[in-house]
């Protein structure tokens, strides 16, 4: 196994299933419960622990989730709200870097994690297939990205970067 890619890189289907987006979806929304059970294995002393040589760090894991995950959810309702929009990419690994992803406590994340699921569920879950079907323009992708593939994508986010934690955690 890849440590970079504990569940393999993402790849999105050549053909999407409205059951497809369904479950992942369902992955979105179940996304909290699951960080917040591993965040009971957190400690003092392993919140540094890496998932791998040169990796982030469990904190940096857990507040990345956040930052990209808050990113994903306007993203998605801009996609929805305005016609086939460009998206602003952020330097993920600069904000990694933060002051505040080594000052704040990871249970903010983890709090707004869980409220930003819940409103990013209950809105993918009002939309229709048509919907599903909307797309944004990624700039550094140079490409239109649809709904329903980058529901897909941050499915696979959170299930990644689970995983990472776990791999952390084990160590």
């Amino acid at each position: 196994m890849d440590p970079r890619y504990p569940i393999g890189p993402w790849s999105a289907p050549d053909q999407i299933s409205s059951q497809m987006v369904k479950n992942w979806i369902f992955d979105i929304k179940s996304l909290p419960q699951l960080l917040l059970t591993e965040s009971k294995r957190i400690t003092n002393s392993n919140i540094q622990n890496q998932y791998r040589d040169g990796s982030w760090t469990i904190r940096q894991v857990i507040h990345h989730v956040a930052d990209s995950h808050i990113n994903a959810y306007i993203r998605h309702k801009l996609c929805i709200s305005t016609d086939q929009p460009t998206i602003n990419p952020y330097p993920e690994e600069i904000w990694a870097e933060m002051k505040d992803v080594h000052s704040v406590p990871i249970e903010v994340s983890l709090q707004l994690i869980q409220s930003l699921h819940h409103r990013w569920s209950d809105f993918l879950e009002s939309l229709s297939d048509t919907d599903y079907s909307r797309g944004f323009i990624h700039p550094q992708h140079n490409r239109l990205i649809l709904m329903q593939e980058s529901i897909g994508m941050y499915s696979w986010h959170g299930r990644h970067h689970l995983e990472h934690v776990r791999i952390a955690l084990g160590r």
